[in-house]
């Protein structure tokens, strides 16, 4: 782990906010001139602190108005199941977060769709499909409550 000091904190959390946060406005806010203020950027980067940069859309506005949070148990935990299952997950791009987990579940997957006849659809059609599932069991999220935040750097 690379050690941070306040300033790469302040780096990473205006980065968070805005992607796309020239290096000048980046410098200003963090109280640094550009040159040290790129290097820092590079060095995080480097470090694998800072691994990539995104837009987030507005999954209304594309018409992906469904959120489902799916738990699925697998049968099978050997090392051979457990990778073609993690590869099925990252093949179906209604798929948008997958999480391993601690406890009766194996994994929480975070699906979005355009419809419950799509997402009933995507269970048939795809979900069905991972090797060795032994159960599926979905929640619907009605709203947001909280969109995805910054990291706690504190």
């Amino acid at each position: 782990m690379t050690t941070l000091d306040e300033i790469d904190r302040r780096i990473i959390h205006e980065l968070q906010l805005n992607a796309r946060i020239t290096n000048q406005e980046l410098a200003d806010r963090v109280a640094l001139s550009p040159s040290p203020c790129l290097r820092r950027v590079r060095r995080l980067e480097e470090a694998g602190v800072l691994t990539s940069y995104t837009a987030v859309a507005d999954q209304q506005a594309l018409g992906l108005p469904i959120t489902a949070f799916v738990r699925i148990t697998i049968e099978n935990h050997q090392p051979e199941v457990v990778d073609a299952v993690e590869q099925h997950i990252r093949s179906i791009p209604h798929i948008v977060e997958a999480h391993l987990l601690a406890g009766d579940q194996d994994y929480l997957l975070k699906i979005v769709t355009s419809s419950f006849v799509a997402y009933e659809q995507l269970v048939r059609t795809q979900l069905r499909r991972i090797p060795s599932l032994a159960s599926v069991q979905t929640t619907f999220a009605f709203g947001v409550t909280k969109p995805m935040t910054p990291l706690p750097l504190a």
